[in-house]
């Protein structure tokens, strides 16, 4: 992916259908929700399709090229998805970073890609006054960008993939796990056999004339889908389209490749020794079905029934019985050719994993007996049309779920189809596909255990075969990237060389919020919006881990998960189930600074929903078994965050940062010793005192008017009794005088993970703001940011890299991150320095007008989500920022000039003030450090290994 997360799965998209509900033993359907397309083909074979929302003035713009890594050759992996990279880097017309330059300008999401085995996305979300830029844009890749691809730029982003895969794979918990389960589950000749990023050594071999060839076979009209949603004229739409893309030249046929399922002829068990897991994971794969099989509906409801919620067997058995783990995943990924089920459980600390296994055949037994009610199967398909308009609330959203089916099932109108296939799952469909894929069928089995515990894999399991690359000092390919390609350009009808103007410059009208404060203390912040029957809400009392004990970290986060763990007239299971039969979900969190009851539901059972909420908040239940499981669960993720690097570099930089004497340097979850010594009385005694109406506020975005608001709160209003909170001072540590460097040993990192920063700003303070808009040419633009633009295209040291401000009532930190290839520790550092240090001086009217063009075109697609709406309530009810905060901050960001960024990052970005921690191998990169000029490196942890 060319983002800084690389998805192995494909996009989950959305299905429309029909919910049903139980009354009277009778089945009611509601509405059918439809969306509109419209589809044509160009001469060439391009297919587009196009699709109308006019809510907001923005539009998505997707081509899908159907190419994955399933059409590679076998000792050339990894090109699908390397070629997903090449794509974004210059075209003939857009020139070197094109379109990254012209997504800051015009205001867009961000370009980005995506690759899987069967396909390859390219994407954004625009103002709608930028379409025609976009489709000259993705014209402009798809037929005039082979020409531009040099030896230098490919070398360059071959390293960039080996940094995505060592973040991805090589360098975290459990991340090699799929390329053990898919070596082993397919066959050598199966197209699935290898993972989507492919082999490092496949890569490295990778030729300018294989890249080449690669282009021509797959990356021609008659093999993409262009898709177009959002609000747009179609009429000039199709001339743009036209315009652009009818001169590219159509490819060879594409030959269809045809199914190939898998059949396993006996269980395989494998196992690992994890350098970077803490507790022992086992993972069960059969061979599945591939998408939209008819079998595919029954086992989606197979998978949630059995592993999700208190009904589940499998919860029942390994969670609340035999205590061997707190969470069980079940799911399906299934491909155009053919598709696995996986069943993964992560264990608790030294559980031996054959227990595991036992328990699963034992939860299975269980099912055999019991089967799936009707209630169940009605409760799981009304989570699944709640999901369902959650996925409608973007443009991009709705523009993919059309691409998925014209891809994979031959038509976007598959959509009525799949409708029916939804629907027509039945109790003894769930059972039958049970008895089909799983009752008695071969596996996978692979045991992924800590290093020295391979006696807790499952008995009879061989050593898997795990490529674990050697990073060798000074042994990487040297090139220089910004050698220009020299070529004579595609002929054209027109100068495509001309960038086209923009279209009408759309309205932006901010949200309408309401506000309203009730009796018992309680605030009120709404947005009414009617775009789809939803409504999402949050209840917020502050306080969080800001009013814990510092011997007892961990509390509020403890108190948030017990509290939807039944009420006082419902168990758990009978709270869960009252949730979810209205396809609803309720769930609560803590933060450093709250509490927080969050909910997504119908808009149809928006009072129930609300009644259950308001059940859960004055009516706990503190259920003595479920606060057990809490305080387990805690401590398996305190384990599992030891082991993980990016987890150790946050943990270790917040100390560091607010220092030992403020409460906001804790991980938030605890450590043993806290959360060994916390009981079920402590939480009872937070509870008691600091949760009251006086310090919450309910932010509510959706199909609810402000009245309908009040009268659901009614209730909660009278009988929530108010109580005084009394808030703490909160230390925050003051910048340091002058920077040192402290190193976190991680014995064989393949990665070094890199945070620099200090703390800076509270989000009130009047600088904060100018600030951010400081650092948006740093890093916090993305592909458009300096920081980026250096170590990730100019130097292929990282996957990514990028710079924030990050505060809130209380100071915050500044800071960048990055986790850089290991043997360039030293020289990304000093980079990143250089890159900090030059940043005022150099910053242009150039740099000024990228900022301002972006952050001023992206206000037309700020509010686009309900997500993005309840944060602008969130930013309104804490800060007490104005309703039109937005428009102000537009205000500010037209009157910023350049002496302004030049005095800001004066002040702000002082390097030789800042603390540098890197989590990486010392025996390697500690010593090099010193070459920073800070001194000697302190080392936070002795020498150890993670095991």
């Amino acid at each position: 992916m060319k983002s800084f997360q690389f998805l192995t799965l494909p996009i989950l998209l959305f299905t429309v259908f029909v919910s049903y509900s139980q009354k009277d033993g009778k089945t009611a359907k509601s509405k059918e929700f439809k969306v509109e397309f419209e589809q044509f083909t160009l001469d060439n074979g391009l297919k587009v399709i196009l699709h109308i929302d006019r809510s907001d003035p923005v539009v998505a713009v997707a081509l899908t090229c159907h190419v994955g890594s399933a059409r590679e050759k076998a000792g050339r992996t990894g090109f699908a998805h390397l070629f997903e990279h090449l794509l974004f880097l210059e075209s003939e017309n857009l020139g070197k970073g094109g379109l990254d330059k012209m997504s800051a300008r015009i205001g867009g999401s961000g370009a980005n890609g995506s690759t899987s085995r069967d396909r390859t996305n390219y994407y954004q979300t625009v103002p709608k006054d930028a379409l025609e830029k976009m489709i000259w844009a993705e014209a402009d890749k798809l037929g005039y960008f082979i020409n531009t691809v040099t030896d230098p730029v490919l070398a360059k982003e071959k390293q960039v993939v080996k940094n995505e895969k060592r973040q991805s794979y090589d360098n975290k918990p459990y991340g090699n796990n799929f390329s053990v389960i898919n070596t082993n589950l397919y066959p050598e000749n199966h197209p699935y056999h290898w993972e989507v990023i492919g082999s490092l050594e496949d890569l490295q071999n990778a030729s300018l004339q294989d890249v080449k060839e690669f282009y021509n076979r797959w990356y021609v009209p008659n093999n993409v889908t262009l898709t177009i949603a959002g609000d747009f004229d179609v009429k000039q739409t199709k001339a743009w389209v036209q315009k652009y893309f009818s001169e590219i030249k159509r490819g060879e046929s594409i030959p269809k490749m045809e199914k190939q399922p898998v059949t396993l002829t006996e269980t395989k068990k494998l196992y690992y020794e994890d350098n970077f897991a803490r507790l022992p994971q086992l993972t069960l794969t059969w061979p599945s079905v591939y998408e939209y099989h008819p079998d595919s509906y029954a086992l989606e409801v197979l998978a949630t029934y059995l592993s999700r919620g208190k009904k589940a067997p499998l919860y029942k058995t390994l969670v609340e019985d035999q205590k061997l783990t707190d969470e069980v995943r079940f799911s399906q990924y299934n491909s155009e050719l053919t598709g696995q089920y996986i069943l993964k459980v992560v264990a608790f600390d030294k559980t031996d994993l054959n227990t595991v296994m036992n328990g699963v055949n034992e939860a299975f037994k269980n099912f055999e007996k019991e089967g799936i009610s009707q209630q169940d199967l009605s409760r799981i398909k009304a989570g699944q049309e709640t999901d369902f308009y959650n996925g409608l609330s973007s443009v991009l959203g709705k523009g993919f779920q059309l691409a998925q089916y014209e891809i994979f099932a031959g038509t976007p109108d598959f959509i009525n189809q799949d409708v029916k296939n939804i629907l027509a799952v039945t109790t003894e469909d769930v059972m039958r596909v049970y008895k089909k894929y799983i009752k008695d069928q071969h596996f996978i089995a692979t045991s992924f255990v800590p290093k020295g515990e391979a006696n807790l894999a499952l008995k009879g399991s061989v050593l898997a075969k795990v490529v674990e690359e050697k990073i060798i000092e000074g042994k990487e390919e040297a090139f220089d990237a910004s050698i220009a390609a020299t070529y004579a350009k595609t002929p054209s009808k027109f100068d495509r060389s001309i960038e086209p103007a923009y279209g009408k410059s759309p309205d932006v009208v901010l949200p309408s919020v309401w506000k309203d404060k009730l009796s018992s203390g309680l605030s009120l912040f709404g947005i009414e919006n009617q775009e789809v029957p939803l409504v999402e809400f949050q209840l917020q009392i502050k306080g969080g881990m800001l009013l814990e004990n510092a011997s007892k970290i961990g509390i509020s986060k403890m108190l948030a998960e017990l509290m939807t763990k039944g009420t006082q007239n419902k168990t758990p299971e009978q709270l869960e189930n009252a949730i979810e039969s209205l396809g609803a979900t309720i769930k609560a969190s803590a933060t450093d600074e709250s509490i927080l009851i969050k909910g997504n539901t119908l808009a149809k059972n928006y009072d129930q929903t609300m009644k259950l909420v308001q059940e859960i908040l004055l009516q706990p239940r503190w259920d003595a078994k479920e606060f057990d499981l809490i305080k387990q669960s805690t401590l398996s993720q305190i384990q599992q965050q030891k082991a993980d690097p990016n987890n150790i570099a946050r943990n270790e930089f917040r100390k560091l940062v607010y220092g030992k004497e403020s409460v906001l340097s804790n991980n938030r979850i605890g450590t043993e010793n806290s959360i060994n010594s916390i009981s079920l009385t402590d939480l009872k005694d937070y509870y008691n005192q600091n949760i009251s109406p006086v310090v919450s506020d309910f932010q509510i975005v959706g199909a609810v008017s402000k009245a309908e608001v009040n009268r659901s709160l009614a209730d909660l209003n009278k009988n929530w009794k108010s109580k005084k909170v009394t808030f703490p001072a909160i230390k925050v540590a003051d910048a340091p005088e002058s920077s040192k460097i402290y190193f976190y040993d991680v014995p064989g990192a393949k990665q070094s993970v890199i945070r620099i920063g200090y703390p800076a700003l509270a989000a009130t303070d009047a600088d904060f703001y100018p600030a951010d808009i400081m650092n948006y040419r740093l890093g916090g633009g993305g592909f458009s940011s300096q920081l980026t633009q250096e170590l990730r295209e100019g130097k292929g040291y990282t996957y990514g890299i990028g710079s924030s401000f990050d505060g809130s009532n209380t100071k915050g930190p500044f800071a960048i991150y990055s986790g850089v290839r290991s043997n360039v520790t030293y020289e990304s550092v000093n980079l990143i320095k250089e890159i900090v240090d030059q940043y005022g001086a150099n910053f242009n009217a150039n740099d000024l007008d990228v900022t301002k063009s972006y952050l001023i075109k992206s206000n037309a697609r700020a509010f686009e989500t309900m997500d993005s709406k309840l944060e602008m309530l969130y930013e309104i009810s804490n800060y007490n920022f104005p309703n039109d905060y937005a428009k102000q901050r537009e205000n500010t960001v037209k009157n910023i000039s350049i002496e302004d960024i030049k005095k800001l990052s004066k002040k702000y970005l002082n390097t030789n003030k800042m603390i540098y921690l890197i989590v990486g191998d010392a025996e390697t990169q500690l010593k090099k450090l010193e070459q920073i000029g800070f001194g000697t490196p302190i080392l936070l942890n002795k020498q150890q290994n993670i095991n």
